[in-house]
């Protein structure tokens, strides 16, 4: 029998947020921002464990209160500062905990489905991939500061339909294996993949505006 990989979904959640203060547990359509998240990553039928990382107790404290199988970890200062990256919340995970995928969550992408976990998880596992990141598709033409196209050709411009477009990087979760991650201290690396999501999912909460758009989203869903 073939053996099944260990999975895990680590949840960053810092307490600290400038432009919207403790914006990870602020309500959204009617509940705290992470917890669409979480309550999505403990529906996956793909990931065995779901871990939260914060500095806050706070956080904990709303956690806590939905009563999910959700273990929440302790996050030391240094990785709680405005400087701190995501990989340095994975590395210390991964030093402290056994697993050998992970999936690494961003709270900031509340449309993000269970689905969306499973489907990616399957698609990684069948094609062997180290790691994946999600991405939405976008049809626009880029220019450098410099005027020069980066991604047409002026003379000869494609229709909108006829344009395949680029795949932007959307953040709402990345899947990496422990090995990969270790080597490279990075959540990308050896042969990676992406998941093509919904175009709403490119929606990431970092202003007041942000906040407004996504909630009207998320009501709708509901």
């Amino acid at each position: 029998m073939k053996h099944k990989p260990e999975i895990v979904a680590l949840i960053p959640l810092r307490g600290g947020s400038k432009s919207i203060p403790y914006k990870n547990i602020k309500s959204i359509a009617g509940k705290p921002l992470c917890m669409w998240v979480i309550e999505e990553a403990v529906r996956s039928k793909m990931i065995d464990k779901v871990y939260a990382s914060t500095d806050s107790d706070k956080i904990r404290d709303v956690i806590s209160s939905y009563s999910l199988p959700v273990e929440v970890l302790e996050r030391g200062p240094h990785l709680a500062t405005d400087t701190a990256s995501t990989e340095s919340v994975m590395l210390d995970f991964a030093a402290k905990t056994d697993f050998d995928i992970i999936v690494t969550i961003q709270a900031t992408s509340p449309m993000t489905k269970s689905e969306d976990f499973d489907s990616a998880i399957k698609y990684f596992l069948d094609m062997s991939l180290d790691s994946l990141l999600t991405g939405v598709r976008v049809k626009k033409f880029f220019w450098t500061d410099e005027a020069k196209p980066i991604n047409y050709n002026p003379l000869n411009r494609p229709r909108r339909q006829d344009f395949k477009g680029w795949i932007w990087e959307n953040g709402a979760f990345y899947i990496t294996k422990k090995n990969i991650l270790e080597k490279y201290k990075c959540r990308l690396g050896g042969k990676t993949g992406i998941y093509e999501m919904s175009g709403e999912s490119g929606i990431d909460i970092d202003e007041p505006v942000d906040w407004e758009i996504m909630e009207r989203f998320l009501l709708k869903r509901k």
